[in-house]
């Protein structure tokens, strides 16, 4: 029973299976989650490939395999054909410009030639030995002109891939002559960095749709990350057809080498890449000791005109791909020239030609936008994690453990920080400047990613884009609003962009809190900075989510606005949802809040419920008579504090003092009775202030930060000017 609980809380849901069977999509979905697949997933597959039954396939057979297709290469079809053909099954192969990372530019050409295939083999019934009804190989080149469908060649039969010889020739048809192209630069020196990452992006999804044009070679072939290998000018044009290869001579400091290479061509300095493809190399190897590597570059159709150079790309990263998280160092030198098969077929008779169009102008725009999208992307993915839901916290709103954030210069703003809020709670984050409040909450909300920890609300793992996110309402670093858009507007297209139902907006609740009246209709660039800071709380609580954050939300406010905010705030987290406040106004907090987290150089120093806190056994508050003279008052109150068992009297205010005593609270106040002091009023309750400046004070000198010479009350003095970071 353990066993099929476990199973089933492991088990993926199937939102996210889709239509993949559950077994295989489980087992998917482990291996990307340990970059190993299991034997499980290799048998499976073995069973479901075409490998297992390809000895008994004898029906005539037309492969089509798209160029275009970084989930299954050209070398998988050519597996199939070199099989069927080994049954002496009548095969004819036909490689597309499309696949399944791009559309194919000739998929009439290919449905004709399916239905002639079917039409001949099926609907005439012809016998096996008959002549082919198509060319036994039509392969796809990159037209020479602008917006055009691909060129269409043939030959009579399918030579093969060179780096998989063997299949029986056709009609006197031999594999492709291969051509060597001797290199200008022969080696070089490429670093893995620890955790893999950033990592290289060669095959940038969806990038074939616009064709080859667009360079991304700054993304593939990251600083210190990768060895270009350059030919000389090809000395005379020619169609590569097949997988081109290179000898190398490979060393490392590790046991496994793993490199990803790619072909381009270089032309007026831009290398781009012909087909968005790359293939994976990993090798064992003798840390410290050459190792001899031939190495096949992605298979498909390379046209070389005369004069153009091209380079082999070997990147020690690889986005697409689960990198080695260990260092290392890869000396790579080639031992021989690029070797190229190249094939002279004769143009398909029929094949259709586009319209030769230009729109640059439109191009352009795609290209941008495009490009955009990658950075957006690469900047996404570059040192993405993944954190597991946690069943047992789906009933806490919002638990923050063990998140640590250090940037580039060094500065560790965030260090094993810890904290959770739960249901019907308003807890208030503070702590003095750089205490790094703000660099927890930006990754409570997903904006910036921890170096380590985790951030779960109500169970979910929290990242950028998170869909649990939208069950977070938030105001962090101000608010952000069209200005030529009235408050209401900016609100409803707020709301309207989530995607979401309007009616689950809660408008008129959200504008109740922004109280701005007539204001409301008017364009937000009228707007006082508290004014918008209003809309923007409001703007956070549209939807009443069940978490809502807020970075310094009174600021800009004047006291009468600020107190309506408090029943505000409370009366929400009283309806079963959280409420986390950062804010430096400590008196607000304390009349605000029910609970408090502390945070001190990037740690927590205390947290709690803000009445456990204020209260203490050991303080004794006095209210003095006003009509006593202050010098009398200081006197008796020096005197109270010469009392055995009197540890610390502070005068709060010139009727207030504050007593720190090892003795009984009514002891206390009998003391001070006898020494004089005109006592009106007795209380154990303190300032949350009190508290804060204490915990921060004994923090820092505990960390050593109290500057020698300096006094504790001028450290205090200092932290009395508290801003939230």
């Amino acid at each position: 029973a353990p066993g099929r609980a476990q199973a089933a809380a492991t088990a993926p849901s199937a939102a996210a299976c889709g239509r993949f069977d559950p077994t295989i999509c489980r087992l998917f979905i482990d291996t990307a989650q340990t970059g190993t697949p299991s034997e499980g997933l290799l048998t499976l597959l073995r069973a479901h490939s075409p490998k297992a039954v390809a000895n008994r396939i004898t029906a005539p057979t037309l492969l089509v395999q798209g160029m275009s297709d970084s989930l299954f290469g050209l070398d998988q079809s050519d597996a199939t054909a070199r099989a069927l053909a080994a049954n002496g099954t009548p095969l004819a192969v036909r490689w597309s410009d499309g696949g399944h990372d791009g559309p194919s530019s000739r998929e009439q050409e290919e449905q004709d030639a399916s239905y002639a295939w079917l039409d001949h083999w099926v609907k005439a019934a012809a016998k096996p030995g008959s002549p082919l009804p198509t060319p036994g190989f039509v392969y796809a080149t990159a037209s020479t002109k602008r917006n055009q469908p691909a060129d269409l060649w043939s030959l009579p039969a399918y030579p093969g891939l060179p780096a998989h010889p063997g299949l029986p020739a056709a009609s006197g048809q031999t594999p492709d002559p291969t051509r060597t192209l001797a290199l200008t630069t022969h080696g070089g020196e490429a670093l893995r960095p620890p955790g893999g990452q950033p990592a290289g992006m060669v095959a940038v999804p969806g990038l074939s749709a616009l064709g080859t044009n667009l360079s991304t070679y700054q993304l593939a072939a990251l600083p210190g990350q990768a060895v270009a290998l350059d030919t000389e000018p090809v000395k005379q044009a020619m169609t590569v057809v097949g997988s081109p290869t290179i000898r190398l001579s490979v060393t490392s400091d590790q046991p496994v080498v793993t490199l990803f290479a790619s072909l381009w061509r270089v032309a007026g300095g831009q290398a781009t890449l012909p087909h968005a493809l790359v293939a994976p190399i990993r090798v064992p190897v003798t840390p410290g000791q050459a190792t001899p590597v031939t190495v096949s570059l992605p298979a498909g159709t390379y046209p070389m005109p005369a004069g153009s150079t091209w380079r082999v790309l070997l990147s020690t990263t690889e986005a697409s791909f689960t990198n080695d998280r260990s260092p290392a160092t890869v000396s790579v030198e080639a031992t021989g020239g690029l070797e190229v098969p190249v094939a002279d077929g004769e143009p398909v008779a029929g094949a259709s030609r586009g319209l030769d169009t230009e729109d640059g102008i439109a191009l352009a725009a795609i290209v941008a936008l495009l490009l955009l999208g990658i950075g957006a992307a690469l900047v996404r993915r570059r040192r993405r994690t993944h954190q597991p839901i946690r069943p047992d916290l789906a009933d806490a709103p919002l638990v923050v453990e063990h998140l640590v954030k250090t940037y580039s210069d060094g500065h560790r703003a965030v260090d094993d920080v810890s904290w959770r809020a739960e249901k019907g709670q308003v807890v208030g984050l503070l702590g003095p400047n750089g205490a790094g409040k703000t660099t927890t909450m930006r990754m409570v909300m997903g904006l910036i990613r921890p170096d380590s920890g985790s951030v779960h609300v109500l169970g979910q793992p929290v990242s950028a884009g998170s869909p649990v996110l939208r069950r977070v309402g938030a105001l962090i670093e101000g608010p952000g609003f069209l200005p030529h858009l009235t408050g209401r507007q900016n609100l409803e297209a707020y709301w309207a962009a989530t995607g979401r139902d309007p009616a689950e907006a809660h408008l008129e609740e959200a504008l109740d809190v922004a109280a701005l009246g007539g204001a409301l209709d008017r364009p937000v660039k009228s707007y006082s900075h508290g004014m918008k800071q209003r809309l923007g709380i409001a703007q956070a609580m549209l939807g009443l989510p069940e978490l809502l954050i807020l970075d310094e939300p009174t600021n800009g406010l004047d006291p009468p606005q600020i107190a309506a905010m408090r029943p505000i705030l409370r009366r929400y987290a009283e309806t079963g949802r959280t409420v986390v406040v950062s804010s430096h106004l400590l008196a607000e907090v304390e009349m605000t809040c029910t609970d408090v987290v502390v945070m001190h150089a990037g740690r927590v120093v205390t947290a709690g419920r803000v009445a456990d806190l204020v209260d203490s056994s050991d303080t004794t508050v006095l209210d003095l008579a006003e009509d006593v003279d202050r010098d009398t008052t200081r006197r008796r109150a020096a005197e109270l504090a010469e009392r055995t068992g009197i540890t610390e009297v502070r005068a709060d205010t010139d009727t207030r003092l504050v007593v720190v005593s090892d003795l009984a609270r009514d002891a206390v106040v009998r003391t001070a009775v006898d020494v004089g002091l005109p006592i009106v009023g007795v209380s154990s309750r303190r300032h949350l202030e009190e508290v804060f400046l204490g915990v921060i004070n004994s923090a820092a000198t505990s960390n050593g930060q109290t500057a020698q010479g300096d006094s504790g009350g001028s450290v205090i003095e200092r932290l009395r000017q508290v801003r939230s970071r």
